[in-house]
């Protein structure tokens, strides 16, 4: 009697990564070790390449929120988790979106850059497969600032 077992290729382990980016005193901090668990993401990014993703995301969020932080720091606050607003888990529902943000724009940064030059069928496939990650992290992204904004958030096709 024969049998077959199928195993998925092994992942590439993580490296720790010890280190926190410090935002504008407003917005919080991105614990890089948090935002690696959060998004599942193994030791094939780097410790340097998340970094950057990370960073480049924050300033993105910081910039498409900054209109908003002026208006909340002129009502009194200090800081996003001051604003006043839902706690889920003990935790302020804007620091929470603005986090699922940054962790989405740096997801889809580090998987875009993820897309080979494989041509082969297989290939061409992996590369679709990762264009609609990459799309569906960008669209969370922007969802978790529109609910920051309190904006609808609504989803439009061109036909």
């Amino acid at each position: 009697m024969n049998s077959f077992v199928a195993t998925a290729a092994p992942a590439v382990a993580a490296s720790p990564i010890d280190g926190t980016l410090t935002n504008d005193g407003f917005f919080p901090d991105i614990d890089l070790s948090a935002l690696r668990d959060a998004m599942r993401l193994d030791g094939t990014v780097t410790r340097e390449r998340l970094r950057h993703a990370a960073r480049d995301a924050m300033l993105t969020v910081n910039d498409e929120l900054a209109a908003w932080r002026a208006l909340q720091r002129a009502a009194g606050a200090a800081s996003l988790a001051d604003v006043p607003g839902e706690r889920v888990d003990g935790e302020s529902v804007h620091v929470f979106r603005y986090r699922r943000a940054v962790y989405h724009l740096a997801h889809a940064d580090v998987t875009e850059k993820y897309r080979g030059f494989d041509s082969t069928k297989s290939g061409g496939q992996v590369a679709a497969e990762l264009a609609v990650t990459v799309d569906e992290s960008r669209r969370n992204a922007r969802w978790a600032i529109s609910d920051i904004l309190g904006v609808a958030r609504s989803t439009v096709e061109l036909i």
